[in-house]
């Protein structure tokens, strides 16, 4: 599975006005000095994560950019998803066989998909303001996962907070 720059760059940045940006907008300039990214590549990354809904924009003077809600709202794979491609394993087109070997699902096929699809899972239980205080990612996970389970099934959910 390959992230690309973009992706990363995304979530980096995203990180950054987390830790940067408690009630003020934080320039692509502070960004870019900080997370030794071009400001440029930055400005093509914002309008996709703009779009996407995740960040506001101000402009004129101290105009910059804020998260568009709660830091504990934005998952990690909704920051990636909004600047990338989907992020794939194997070299299938969809669940499709088509890009496999010889027209038949490779001999891994199985193994790279269902690895795929953890990682998805994973990135989508974890949340930039986990990122942003340090939790133990793979725990904040699991236990968002698990309250999600239970409230699918009926039961209410509790609010017990990651620390």
């Amino acid at each position: 599975m390959k992230l690309s720059t973009k992706g990363r760059y995304a979530v980096m940045a995203m990180v950054d006005i987390g830790q940067n940006g408690l009630g003020r907008t934080v320039s692509l300039a502070e960004i870019a000095a900080r997370q030794d990214i071009s400001q440029e590549y930055l400005e093509q990354l914002f309008v996709k994560l703009r779009k996407a809904g995740l960040v506001q924009s101000a402009r004129g003077p101290g105009g910059g950019y804020r998260l568009s809600r709660d830091a504990d709202d934005i998952v990690i794979y909704d920051v990636i998803a909004a600047v990338d491609e989907p992020m794939k394993v194997t070299r299938c087109e969809g669940d499709a066989v088509e890009g496999c070997v010889k027209g038949e699902r490779c001999c891994t096929h199985d193994l790279w998909s269902s690895i795929g699809r953890q990682v998805n899972t994973f990135l989508a239980n974890v949340t930039l303001d986990d990122v942003v205080n340090k939790r133990n990612l793979a725990l904040a996970a699991s236990i968002r996962q698990a309250k999600a389970r239970h409230v699918r099934k009926g039961q209410p959910e509790v609010n017990a907070h990651l620390s």
